[in-house]
């Protein structure tokens, strides 16, 4: 069966599209109008194996954080579609994944409840380029997780340069969720949880 989601979502004040295949080649089309965000996106598809649509138009007239949290809601909720009951996935995975002077550390587990901790270094600059404002870096896995109903730990014990710090977190977890979300040939069929569901 295909392991896909896909979920339109549209307020006044934005209107997403997100496409999601788990089984993926790492194809990704992304195009949100804030270029560090679809950065991030492609560092999420191209090393989790993912093939990702990602459509969003928004109020950019604003600033970017009603684009980049309704984006990332859609890619949670798009995410928990695509894994439908679970059935023989691994579950829970980890990655550490450096970048230069940065490393970031993941841990998933994709257990039906949303639960976030999150840490980055102290004294990250507040921006990133024009648009993104290093602060939303949280509210996207906020969102994500609220919507994907996954328990996720994040956290980056060192680095300097806030782009790298950035950018590792998303590769990292790019890793994660591409292992946990893989299909364990001798649970097949079989849901990972001694409750029967998840």
């Amino acid at each position: 069966m295909a392991r896909t989601g896909r979920v339109e979502r549209a307020t006044k004040e934005t209107s997403v599209l997100v496409e999601v295949d788990l089984d993926g080649t790492g194809r990704v089309d992304v195009a949100t109008g804030v270029g560090f965000f679809d950065h991030m996106l492609d560092q999420l598809g191209k090393h989790g194996l993912f093939d990702l649509t990602v459509k969003t138009d928004g109020d950019l007239h604003i600033d970017a954080h009603h684009t980049i949290e309704d984006t990332s809601l859609a890619l949670g909720a798009a995410f928990r579609q695509a894994l439908g009951d679970k059935a023989g996935i691994r579950r829970f995975a980890n990655a550490s994944v450096p970048l230069d002077e940065a490393l970031a550390q993941v841990t998933v587990d994709l257990s039906g409840r949303p639960y976030l901790v999150h840490s980055e270094p102290d004294g990250m600059a507040p921006m990133i380029g024009p648009e993104y404002d290093t602060t939303l870096t949280r509210h996207i896995f906020e969102s994500f997780v609220a919507q994907a109903h996954i328990c996720l730990h994040v956290h980056v014990p060192y680095g300097r340069n806030a782009h790298h710090i950035v950018e590792a977190q998303f590769k990292a977890l790019a890793r994660a969720l591409s292992d946990a979300c893989a299909l364990d040939p001798r649970r097949a069929g079989v849901i990972p949880s001694t409750k029967g569901a998840l």
